[in-house]
């Protein structure tokens, strides 16, 4: 039996100490960190699997379609 795939956008910041930090935009608190990209991605697909295999569900309606950068006068 083939096993069914979901894909969700993960936004990734990174703080001032070097660790990037991932989050779910469709998935309210579903979030975590790692020292490195890799380590973060990682992380982020198991959050994701505990958030759904715990009843989360995704946001209806809510996609990210894209970041932008804007630049303002300082």
């Amino acid at each position: 039996m083939p096993l069914h795939m979901s894909s969700f956008s993960v936004v990734v910041e990174q703080d001032d100490e070097g660790w990037f930090i991932g989050y779910v935009p469709e998935l309210p608190g579903c979030h975590t960190q790692g020292r490195t990209r890799e380590q973060l991605l990682e992380r982020m697909k198991e959050a994701i699997a505990l958030y759904l295999d715990s009843g989360g569900k995704p946001e209806p309606g809510h996609r990210v379609v894209g970041i932008e950068r804007v630049e303002v006068p300082a």
